[in-house]
């Protein structure tokens, strides 16, 4: 039964935990006010009762006798009529006390003793009926005045000595009780004391033990966090309690659940982007493209043109200096430029007779960030499937634009372009990854390097038409140099 209440306690509201312990603090002082105020009212009306029962027999031992004797002797000797004597009266009133002293009455002994009273009461009742048919029959004075004198007033002593009897049993009683309710009193003042002090230890016992119910879970739940502010995202709180306690330990452990799979996300995105920064770096230090600079370079110098060779290698130089830029994965516009603009110069040497470009962006956007190596592999898409494929000449402009929320990139062919199936299968392979398809997922890679670096919304798309040319499109945010981080 405890271990149900218990069980039942624990599952409770902090509310209902707090009107609970009010309940146990107020009930026994309630319990003890309702009985001692019972007690009190029992022994008050009982004690007021033998006061009353007293008053009224010493009331009546006092007046009685001296006026139904003088009474008698009013109506023997003629100076009353028996319809003026009040003799009647005085037995009727007798018999009203007697009856109320027999209500009040407490005991057997006393309702023997008014027993006795009621006898003398109804003896004077027929000594008054025999003085009235005497005085009837008349010539009876001296028969009235012996009953007067040896009945009358010999009944009245008797009853006005029982009435004292009676009282002084009443006095005796009262001071009994008032002895028994002095008793009483000292009894409930020290059983006051015991339970204030029973009191005392429950509201101690209560005082600790309720409120550590209700702290104890939250102390736990303070622990845990503490843990996880310590970087020990493996902890979870078991610590149970009320509705309140477990929601908030529900909310706790599915926030660590959450906060641990956000960061498998994370470490799996990062290797993702390390992987897909380290297959673009090994792209750009491909070997037939250093293999066929290094030829255009030789040839170059076997043909004498040294400002070209110069240039070529100035060229390469700078090629290979952005593209590992001491590690950083995001830089400036400007430097991203500047690599993308090395590796046209290098190949326009290779097709001057094919290639032409432009590199249209205005300054105000060269201090905003783009992850390194963005721009040039989407060129070098543009010039290996677009311009070499076209018959003639070909060009490629990278055009910056501003919009509001951010700024793009554009890098504009017009070579063989791609028929609707094709640019469908393209537009697909940016958001999946095919690794069977080279080609789309170099657009791939640099499409989920950007997200991962800045988020969802931005990001790379493309549009075509067959035999007009390919728009790749880089949407960036408004992040400047001194925002990075």
């Amino acid at each position: 039964m405890i271990s149900k209440i218990k069980k039942i306690y624990n599952s409770s509201t902090l509310a209902a935990k707090i009107r609970f312990s009010y309940f146990l603090i107020l009930m026994p002082m309630l319990l003890f006010s309702v009985i001692l105020f019972f007690q009190i009212r029992i022994n008050n009306n009982r004690f007021q009762d033998m006061v009353q029962s007293v008053t009224e027999a010493s009331q009546f031992n006092l007046d009685f006798k001296k006026d139904f004797d003088y009474e008698t002797y009013l109506l023997i000797v003629g100076n009353k009529s028996v319809e003026e004597s009040e003799m009647g009266a005085l037995l009727a009133q007798a018999g009203n006390v007697v009856s109320q002293l027999e209500q009040m009455a407490t005991d057997e002994e006393d309702l023997e003793q008014l027993k006795v009273v009621k006898k003398y009461i109804s003896n004077l009742a027929r000594y008054k009926e025999q003085i009235e048919r005497n005085l009837k029959e008349g010539e009876k004075y001296e028969e009235n005045m012996m009953i007067w004198e040896n009945d009358v007033q010999i009944v009245t002593s008797l009853l006005r000595e029982e009435f004292v009897a009676y009282t002084y049993s009443e006095a005796q009683k009262l001071q009994a009780s008032r002895m028994e309710y002095e008793i009483l009193a000292s009894r409930m003042a020290m059983g006051g004391i015991i339970t204030l002090a029973l009191l005392l230890v429950v509201l101690f016992g209560i005082s600790y033990y309720i409120p550590r119910t209700i702290t104890s879970p939250i102390e736990s739940l303070s622990k845990v966090t503490d843990q996880i502010a310590n970087g020990d995202l493996s902890v979870r709180s078991e610590v149970g309690g009320g509705p309140e306690v477990t929601a908030l330990q529900e909310s706790v452990n599915g926030m660590l659940d959450q906060i641990n799979e956000l960061l498998g996300q994370i470490t799996e995105e990062q290797i993702r982007l390390r992987k897909a920064e380290f297959q673009l770096l090994q792209s750009q230090i491909n070997p037939h493209f250093l293999y066929n600079t290094l030829d255009a370079i030789i040839w170059l110098a076997e043909a004498g043109n040294r400002e070209q060779v110069v240039s070529m290698v100035k060229s390469l130089s700078d090629f290979f200096r952005t593209s590992l830029n001491q590690g950083r994965d995001i830089i400036p516009l400007r430097d991203e430029l500047s690599h993308v603009r090395s590796y046209l110069q290098i190949q326009q040497v290779r097709y001057q007779d094919i290639l032409t470009y432009e590199i249209d962006v205005e300054e105000s956007l060269h201090s905003y960030l783009i992850p390194k190596i963005t721009i040039q592999p989407l060129v070098e898409n543009a010039l290996y499937h677009g311009i070499k494929n076209r018959r003639g000449g070909g060009s490629i402009r990278i055009v910056g634009t501003r919009a509001e929320d951010c700024f793009f990139i554009e890098v504009i062919d017009n070579g063989a372009g791609m028929n609707e199936e094709r640019l469908s299968q393209v537009q697909s392979g940016i958001h999946n990854r095919r690794e069977q398809e080279k080609e789309i997922f170099g657009l791939y890679n640099v499409n989920e390097r950007i997200r991962l670096h800045f988020g969802a919304p931005y990001g790379i798309s493309i549009e075509s038409k067959e035999n007009e040319g390919t728009t790749t499109k880089i949407c960036l945010p408004y992040k400047a140099e001194d925002q990075e981080g």
